[in-house]
């Protein structure tokens, strides 16, 4: 679904993602690893229109996206999710998922005085999407709290519902279990597999929690300084040298085979 070509993003004279290249299968759940500076939510904000790439090219079904606009990529079903979400807080859960669907009729002034039944008609419809979203989600029973006032990983709950609310092709997920309990974490994993199973979504997932990383995810890549460092099923991954010492360092690394070599912290 998502290809990337020799990608390059430069600020100044720092080279945030440095000549990668990967390819996101379509209906796949994709990890994407890595040690902290290695460029994966710059990564991800390029091919999600946020930054312009310096170079390179990005393709989505066979068609050049390198450089759309954040909403023109959100119509062609490519959404993206942040480290820190962005709720609208001051209003309801159940509202916040109402808001994101492009398009609506009471969106105009002109619309408000003369199609005022097409618009009830409208929210009706979105109403009843936003609660079958709180259920399939399991959070029901937040639906009229302000968003605001919700944890750390409700709020990851609800950027994943607001993903589906439209009819997604892929989303990029950064870093969904940062600041999330397990229990909650363990709600979003199900969560992310039943829509990929059950109703297509492709994901691209960053994530530290190698648990959650290898419960869900099928191709890993593995990025360091930019690039792309090594790409296989999660067990081969844990298992490559390079990606070890990527995130330990050469001394560390030297230090844990030696440790595990003498049975130490087994």
């Amino acid at each position: 679904m998502i290809k990337v070509e020799n990608l390059h993003k430069h600020f100044g004279g720092f080279h945030a993602v440095d000549g990668a290249s990967l390819e996101i299968a379509t209906g796949s759940i994709t990890g994407l690893i890595g040690p902290n500076g290695a460029g994966k939510s710059t990564l991800f904000n390029v091919i999600a229109g946020v930054h312009k790439p310096t170079s390179g090219r990005v393709t989505m079904d066979g068609e050049d996206i390198t450089g759309l606009a954040p909403h023109e990529l959100f119509h062609k079903g490519l959404l993206r999710t942040f480290q820190i979400a962005h709720e609208f807080p001051s209003m309801t859960v159940r509202e916040n998922l109402m808001m994101v669907p492009g398009g609506q009729t009471g969106e105009t002034l002109w619309n408000v005085w003369t199609r005022r039944a097409q618009i009830a008609e409208d929210e009706t419809a979105l109403l009843k999407k936003a609660d079958e979203v709180l259920d399939f989600l399991t959070i029901s029973h937040l639906r009229d709290e302000r968003a605001g006032n919700l944890s750390g990983g409700q709020k990851k709950l609800l950027e994943l519902g607001r993903t589906m609310m439209v009819e997604a092709k892929i989303v990029f997920l950064d870093e969904v279990g940062a600041g999330v309990n397990r229990t909650l974490l363990n709600t979003i994993g199900d969560a992310i597999v039943r829509l990929n199973r059950e109703r297509g979504y492709t994901f691209c997932v960053i994530e530290h929690d190698m648990d959650f990383i290898g419960r869900l995810c099928d191709p890993v890549i593995v990025m360091a300084e930019g690039k792309v460092l090594a790409q296989g099923a999660p067990d081969t991954i844990m298992q490559n040298e390079a990606v070890i010492e990527a995130y330990l360092g050469r001394g560390l690394k030297n230090k844990v085979k030696a440790e595990t070599a003498a049975g130490v912290g087994k």
